[in-house]
């Protein structure tokens, strides 16, 4: 079975290979911001009462985040494993995770901060379609135009390299005790999360085998 939670700064590439890696699992990828979207989506009773602090611009309560991620792991298709991307993160969630599932891996991905500011400074976004580039790695064919629709290309407020710097400080004073706690329990598996996507599928292929 595949319990997995990954854990990484914004821009490691979390999201992309949790994807690649369900689908060869065979398991759910599972992104709290999603089903925090869902279940208000869904207008379930979970989900109406998220969808009041949303609107307010307050963080969901922990304790009903993991209602709404406990709905999900209930789920059929959740019960032979899945990939926890972006949650816990911090360690009033891992100790209530803790007590809802055990888990088989926690990845830690590790990428040298200047690259990160690299990759989100470089990342655009299309504000009709939602599509997401980076004029690195993944370019426009027609520069500033989205491929999909041919909208010009927006850079987030918080994808500016300052802001991105704000960012990787924020994460690094909440994640540090996070990473303790699943090193003593035997969990933490580092990663390599430089450099190309194939690569560090590879990477992280290997290291859960």
């Amino acid at each position: 079975m595949y319990r997995i939670v990954f854990l990484g700064p914004p821009g490691a590439g979390k999201g992309t290979q949790a994807a690649t890696l369900a689908r060869a699992l065979g398991v759910p990828h599972l992104s709290t911001g999603d089903l925090l979207r869902g279940a208000v989506a869904a207008a379930t009773p979970l989900g109406r009462e998220a969808d009041g602090y949303m609107r307010a611009g307050r963080l969901v309560p922990d304790d009903l985040v993991l209602g709404i991620l406990g709905e999900r792991l209930d789920a059929p298709d959740a019960r032979s494993g899945f990939i926890l991307d972006g949650f816990p993160r911090n360690l009033a969630q891992a100790e209530i995770l803790e007590r809802r599932v055990v888990l088989d891996h926690v990845v830690s991905f590790e990428i040298p901060s200047a690259e990160l500011v690299r990759r989100l400074s470089a990342r655009r976004i299309c504000p009709t379609c939602q599509a997401v580039y980076n004029l690195d790695s993944k370019p426009p064919r027609v520069p500033g135009r989205c491929d999909r629709d041919g909208s010009e290309l927006l850079q987030r407020p918080d994808d500016r390299p300052e802001a991105v710097e704000v960012r990787l400080r924020v994460y690094a004073e909440q994640t540090a005790p996070l990473l303790d706690f699943y090193r003593r329990r035997g969990l933490l598996r580092p990663l390599d999360a430089s450099g190309a996507p194939e690569a560090i599928a590879e990477r992280l292929r290997r290291l859960i085998a």
